[in-house]
């Protein structure tokens, strides 16, 4: 057998393998439910884990939101009677 015959064997034999790997998928183990019960224990244990806000930093990233909203609302309703009236200026009603 000569060079080329083993090449081409050789690639024959790597097509031949990838079409395999992608033919059968490897079987995933299912994951068993749990129970309501189990399940809410678990989820007051992850809560108990959080770190939750202060009163007073509460109060500030409220503040904080609260101004952004007005913030950008107003840019919002600015920019739309900006482009209203431009509008209106240019068709001109």
């Amino acid at each position: 057998m000569n060079r080329q015959a083993k090449r081409m064997m050789g690639k024959q034999q790597a097509a031949a393998d990838r079409v395999k790997v992608a033919r059968r998928p490897m079987p995933q183990e299912k994951r068993k439910r749990v129970g309501p019960r189990q399940f809410l224990k678990e989820v007051r244990q992850e809560l108990k884990k959080v770190a939750w806000p202060t009163r007073k930093e509460l109060f500030a990233y409220t503040m904080v939101v609260l101004f952004a909203v007005v913030l950008l609302t107003s840019m919002v309703f600015g920019l739309d009677l900006l482009f209203s009236k431009a509008v209106l200026k240019v068709f001109g009603t």
